[in-house]
Parts: structure tokens; sequence; C-alpha cells
């Protein structure tokens, strides 16, 4: 049978009690299809037996030749900030080399809890420490999605990190808005009363906005940094 996953199609099958599962790498369908026939017909006909295990490429590998043009090509477009903050971890991920010259799948817990001490040695805050291990969990999710390795361990972020969110009060509010200049005075009550990101706001448009009895409605979201 074949799934999706992320993009790509994989196919998996029964032979002789063993199971067999494989990314084409595909987003069509009808190739994938096609893919696991071929693997079965090999199969059956003892032309590869077991196939061999395919190379884990390293981190920094992974880093240069996959995601950095996938944030190019997804990111910087659209949400330049997102490719912008992609580029300065990725930095930062590969200057240190214990981690960066093992392959993906010997990334653990330990290794990323050194990374991370020697980040705060060089008097990274803990929020800076912690933004380059999201990225990082973020690439070995996607590594598992796009078949390079199979599972990713669960790393978790430092303790400790300061906030910075701040929730005004309605008082507040109204006391910005009475002073305010124009296009502030017109676009803040948006963003207070929808949680629009202000690149979310400057995208609306009218075919966008959705009334109801013309008191309520709804807001299409096409551009932001989740689904």
């Amino acid at each position: 049978m074949i799934y999706k996953r992320g993009k790509f199609y994989w196919y998996k099958f029964m032979r002789d009690g063993r199971l067999v599962r494989e990314s084409t790498r595909q987003g069509n369908d009808k190739v994938a299809h096609n893919m696991e026939s071929a693997h079965r017909t090999s199969l059956a006909k003892d032309e590869v037996g077991i196939r061999e295990k395919k190379a884990v490429p390293t981190l920094a590998q992974f880093l240069t030749d996959c995601i950095l043009p996938w944030a190019e090509a997804t990111l910087a477009a659209n949400t330049p900030k997102n490719a912008k903050w992609y580029r300065r971890e990725i930095r930062a991920l590969k200057e240190y080399k214990p981690l960066a010259n093992v392959p993906l799948e010997g990334i653990n817990g330990e290794l990323t809890s050194r990374f991370a001490a020697q980040r705060i040695q060089q008097g990274r805050r803990i929020a800076t420490v912690n933004s380059s291990l999201r990225v990082l969990r973020r690439v070995l999710n996607l590594a598992v999605e796009w078949g390079v390795i199979a599972t990713a361990r669960k790393l978790k972020v430092l303790s400790g990190e300061r906030r910075r969110e701040r929730v005004a009060s309605a008082e507040e509010e109204a006391k910005c808005l009475a002073v305010a200049s124009e296009p502030l005075a017109l676009i803040a009550p948006v963003l207070a009363d929808t949680g629009m990101r202000p690149e979310e706001c400057f995208r609306m448009r009218w075919e966008y906005v959705t009334w109801l009895n013309g008191r309520k409605g709804a807001l299409l979201v096409t551009h932001g940094t989740t689904a």
C-alpha cells in the first residue's frame, strides 16, 4: 500500500514476515505505485534481497544541502524574517563541530546539552540557545518527514527562559489609541481584536472577510507561520 506523509508518498508491504517500508520521495501517487511494484518484483526475483542501509548525512551536510535551499524556497518570499531566523540558527549549529559532524540519527539529548552548555558559556542568553534548539528540533522532524531518517529523538529546550510577552489592559489600549496617529490608529484595533500579526493584517483583502448578519464574521489568513 502507499500513503502520504508530508508532501511525499511512502509504500509498505510484508515480505517473508518482514515489513518493507520506504519513502518514494515523490508527490505523484502513480509514480509511487510503480516504485512499490518494482521493489516487490525485485524482491520476488531475488535481485536485491534486503536492501543496504542508506547513508545518513551529517547535520552539517543536511543543513547545507537540504534545509537552507528549503528555507530560501519556501520562506524567503513570504516570511523573510523566518528565513533570516533559519540562516542565523543554522550558522550557530554548524559552528559546533561535535554536533555538526554527527549523522542525523546520532543526535541525542546528551549531545544537544553539550551544545547548549557551550553557548551559555559564550555568554548567550537562554532564549537565544533555545532558539537554536527549536530550529534543530524542526530540522530533525523534517528529516523524518522527507524519509532521510526513520525517527527523531525528542529534544528539550532549557528552562528559565525569560519571556517578554505582556497583555495590555483595555484602559492602556484606549489611552494608546487616543493619541495614536494614522495608520496606527486604524490598524491597532484590528490587531488587538483579531490576534493577527502585522504582516498578516497588511495582506488582508476584502474578499478574505466574510460578514454574518452585518455584526459577526470571519477572516481568512492566507499567509502566516502556522497553518
